[in-house]
């Protein structure tokens, strides 16, 4: 009675195999001289859509997006604005809005980007800071809103006495010492 049970079971299994063949022979066999190559076709355009999509991001619009949360409490390793933001979290939930990944934490832009010379900040880029007590790690970023090179201004989750989503001036002494790089994340 086993061996009849695994032999029903055999030509089933053998039946549905070849059946799935048949299925997957015939996506194959179109005529592709006059669409292409479906397949590479449709990966290429998946690729091409989240490129576009993050060469067509409306800086502007980002930012006022990002300054809707203006006051919005600090909490640390959070990307709930209903609880609240760091640094990174801020800064993640943002771009995540318009569809470009950046990372979680602030220490993962260390080796991220190539560094922009001041003259060539842009608003939607991130600023990338050393640790408020520790200058040997990457501690803090925040999004530039008003680009004029080293004078810039942008937008953060301090946990300093705002304690909360703020705009700063890059110049001011708490941010210009502690300056690590820009980097653009919109057009990488």
């Amino acid at each position: 009675m086993i061996t009849s049970s695994f032999s029903y079971l055999f030509r089933m299994l053998n039946n549905t195999f070849v059946l799935v063949i048949i299925v997957l022979l015939s996506f194959g066999c179109h005529d592709n001289s006059s669409s292409g190559n479906q397949s590479s076709t449709m990966f290429e355009s998946v690729g091409e859509d989240a490129q576009t999509r993050q060469s067509e991001v409306d800086r502007v619009e980002l930012i006022n997006f990002a300054k809707q949360y203006i006051g919005t409490t600090y909490h640390s390793a959070s990307i709930d604005p209903g609880i609240g933001f760091d640094c990174s979290g801020f800064v993640y939930f943002v771009f995540k809005r318009f569809g470009i990944d950046v990372p979680r934490s602030s220490r993962d832009y260390e080796f991220l980007g190539k560094p922009l010379k001041p003259e060539e900040f842009k608003v939607g880029d991130v600023l990338v800071f050393y640790g408020y007590m520790d200058y040997s790690i990457i501690g803090h970023v925040g999004i530039i809103c008003e680009a004029n090179g080293m004078k810039s201004k942008f937008i953060h989750a301090s946990s300093g006495k705002v304690n909360g989503v703020t705009i700063s001036s890059l110049d001011s002494n708490g941010y210009k010492s502690r300056f690590f790089k820009c980097i653009d994340v919109i057009s990488r």
